[in-house]
């Protein structure tokens, strides 16, 4: 039964913005993936803000390689799904449908950043870019490194399956395929890795 007055509404974390990405696992938060019956956008999106935006956002790094890009596909993510609430058919799936949201926005991100690059003035000095400092410690591992190797989708589906501790349905779904190009792109790109990572051994 959903809490009756705004005191009782207010999540009880708090909805900081992470300052350091480490490599630890992603493992999702399982606690909001279902939404209380009767709780309209604000009250949902708050509790799902306070329960999953700082998973969220390390998962949007690792697509978008940069915390400040990241948090923004992720505050996009949930202005959306406030915005999309009422047409949800299922409540329930408000997660998956913010991770979709996160992936789908990632790719566009990075769509985006391929045509700035492509059209770039040539000869310019290089200026230090923004995920320098504050995902230092995650460009120094390898397995990183390699990561951003791989084509898209297959670095989509490593990092769901990985670090987002996600089963092939909810990866297909995540990333609007069937769960055989799932385990086909993990598979690939679990191959692609295993060559690079070997250089380093």
């Amino acid at each position: 039964m959903p809490p009756k007055d705004s005191e009782e509404r207010k999540p009880s974390g708090k909805d900081e913005r992470p300052t350091d990405v480490t490599t630890e696992t992603l493992v999702a938060e399982r606690s909001l993936g279902a939404v209380p019956v009767g709780w309209d956008a604000d009250m949902a999106v708050t509790a799902l803000y306070s329960a999953h935006y700082r998973s969220l956002v390390r998962l949007a790094v690792l697509l978008v390689r940069d915390v400040a890009s990241a948090e923004e596909v992720v505050q996009d993510a949930f202005v959306a799904l406030h915005g999309a609430w009422r047409r949800l058919r299922d409540p329930d799936k408000a997660l998956a449908y913010l991770r979709q949201s996160v992936v789908n926005r990632s790719r566009s991100v990075l769509r985006h950043r391929a045509v700035v690059e492509k059209y770039a003035p040539k000869g310019l000095p290089d200026a230090p870019s923004a995920e320098n400092g504050a995902i230092g410690e995650l460009e120094r591992t390898a397995v990183i490194e390699a990561l951003r190797g791989l084509p898209t989708r297959q670095r989509e589906a490593l990092v769901l399956r990985y670090y987002g501790d996600l089963s092939e349905a909810d990866i297909a779904s995540a990333m609007g395929i069937s769960k055989g190009a799932v385990k086909s792109h993990t598979a690939r790109g679990m191959a692609a890795l295993r060559q690079v990572l070997e250089k380093f051994s």
